[in-house]
């Protein structure tokens, strides 16, 4: 996905506590150095070790911010969704009708019980 500027990169960390932070860069390798240093961010730091759980590619900062945005508000299961590549849980978890909000509560009853947000 490589255009003509330097790529961004967007991010899912997973902290030694089980949460989740959601990051954007421009240099990857750089900013996981700065996580696992404990100057990522305040919220990392005070959670160490920190794994890369997820990161894809793109051409502009806005867009990679754009996507940051969005999984910042995403739920636990659609963030875990993402990183275990279940896209068909994906539609489910976003779904609003009364179909898909059953079976997103049926796949939530599944996740053990302290891993639902």
């Amino acid at each position: 996905m490589r255009g003509v500027g330097k790529p961004f990169f967007v991010y899912i960390l997973r902290c030694s506590d089980g949460s989740y932070y959601v990051g954007h860069t421009d240099d990857l390798e750089a900013r996981l150095g700065q996580h696992h240093e404990g100057r990522g961010s305040g919220y990392t730091s005070k959670r160490l070790p920190v794994v890369l759980a997820w990161h894809q590619e793109f051409e502009t900062r806005s867009t990679a911010l754009e996507m940051e945005r969005k999984l910042k508000g995403w739920t636990r299961a659609k963030k875990e969704a993402l990183i275990e590549g279940r896209f068909n849980d994906l539609c489910v978890l976003s779904s609003r009708s009364a179909e898909g909000r059953a079976l997103r509560d049926a796949l939530l009853r599944k996740a053990p019980q302290g891993e639902r947000e």
